[in-house]
């Protein structure tokens, strides 16, 4: 099956309708469904034609997206990791947001090695009590999505334990690697566990079951495969093992480190950027294993179609017939005539099939 989807980025939000990302949106319910029903009235009016909807990037899906949902903590995972443990949040009117860098930084691993405690942090009962007021409202009947999660499939999302080490630490952690791999392990493992505890605390209080697990390791490619090995496979393989199967996520070139990637227990998917080879990953997983891939900024960003759909036709030579989802994020800046062409290619595909929206379901 092929099928292509796409999100709307906030920043594109926020240049087309003037919608604001302050701290109030993240943090009052009303206010977030608000913006978030207004983004989805203007997706649904723009683009009638396309599988396109407001989100975050490889994080929402909008076969499980339903009008009737409220987002409540809907942040980065490792931002609110991060404000567990100290870091200050950082809006963007117009963008993504933040957190202060740095919030473990001189300080020692035992520190995160008590993850059931983040669940008397005042942030977690804030968003517990929010939850529950979404559930005491009988006459909206909204369905709240907990934090960590984005959509009514169930699968919750974390950062990858290394990506938030990065976040936490600094860039030293590179170097801790390698001369203190043990210690630089055990914060890892840490880190694993705190989101552990939390996607299972948010699950039970939403009422809103695991189905599975996105794992955003966005810093995989700035180290070798030896790194991944020692590091991701294991910590990454906790995480499967706990909350279950697991989406990883390795937005830079990732072809050297699909074989390792391979050694995960319990993954199920692939989300790639677009300079991976999807020749070698499907020599690594079969044709089975369902691949998203997204272009590369450039492509989306030319004022030519042509370098979008040559990267589209390669992509779907390598794919020699698997499981395969192009997918893309609106950003400010790209050519919307880049997207069209893209996804006229792949719906005159033989093997194009679009997912039957849900509103629902499993992964």
């Amino acid at each position: 099956m092929i099928t292509i989807s796409g999100t709307l980025s906030k920043g594109w939000m926020a240049k087309a309708l003037g919608v604001v990302f302050d701290r109030d949106y993240y943090f009052e319910p009303s206010r977030r469904y608000a913006v978030d029903c207004q983004c989805n009235e203007y997706a649904a009016e723009r683009f009638p034609e396309m599988r396109l909807f407001y989100s975050e990037s490889n994080l929402g899906q909008i076969d499980y997206w339903d009008k009737s949902q409220i987002q409540i903590g809907g942040i980065q995972p490792n931002m609110i990791l991060g404000m567990l443990l100290g870091a200050d949040f950082v809006p963007q009117d117009s963008g993504d947001a933040d957190i202060t860098p740095g919030c473990l930084a001189g300080k020692n691993a035992a520190e995160l090695l008590m993850p059931e405690s983040l669940l008397g942090h005042r942030l977690t009962m804030l968003f517990d009590e929010q939850i529950r007021q979404v559930q005491d409202d009988s006459q909206r009947r909204l369905r709240p999505i907990p934090p960590f999660f984005w959509d009514l499939s169930g699968r919750a999302a974390v950062h990858g334990a290394m990506t938030s080490t990065q976040k936490f630490l600094g860039e030293n952690i590179f170097m801790d690697m390698m001369t203190e791999p043990q210690r630089a392990l055990e914060i890892m493992y840490s880190i694993a566990e705190a989101f552990i505890v939390l996607c299972r605390h948010f699950s039970e209080i939403a009422n809103l079951p695991i189905t599975g697990i996105h794992v955003g390791e966005c810093s995989s490619c700035m180290v070798g495969p030896e790194v991944i090995e020692r590091f991701v496979v294991p910590v990454t393989s906790k995480i499967g093992r706990e909350l279950g199967p697991v989406r990883l996520h390795s937005c830079g070139p990732s072809t050297g480190h699909l074989e390792t990637f391979s050694k995960i227990t319990n993954l199920y998917s692939l989300d790639l950027g677009g300079d991976t080879s999807i020749r070698r990953a499907r020599e690594v997983f079969g044709k089975k294993m369902l691949i998203s891939v997204a272009p590369l900024p450039h492509d989306m960003s030319v004022q030519s179609t042509e370098p979008i759909l040559s990267w589209a036709k390669r992509i779907l030579e390598e794919n020699n017939g698997g499981n395969l989802e192009y997918i893309y994020h609106l950003e400010p800046g790209y050519n919307i005539n880049n997207i069209y062409a893209l996804t006229d290619f792949v719906k005159h595909l033989p093997d194009f099939q679009p997912p039957p929206a849900t509103g629902g379901g499993t992964i």
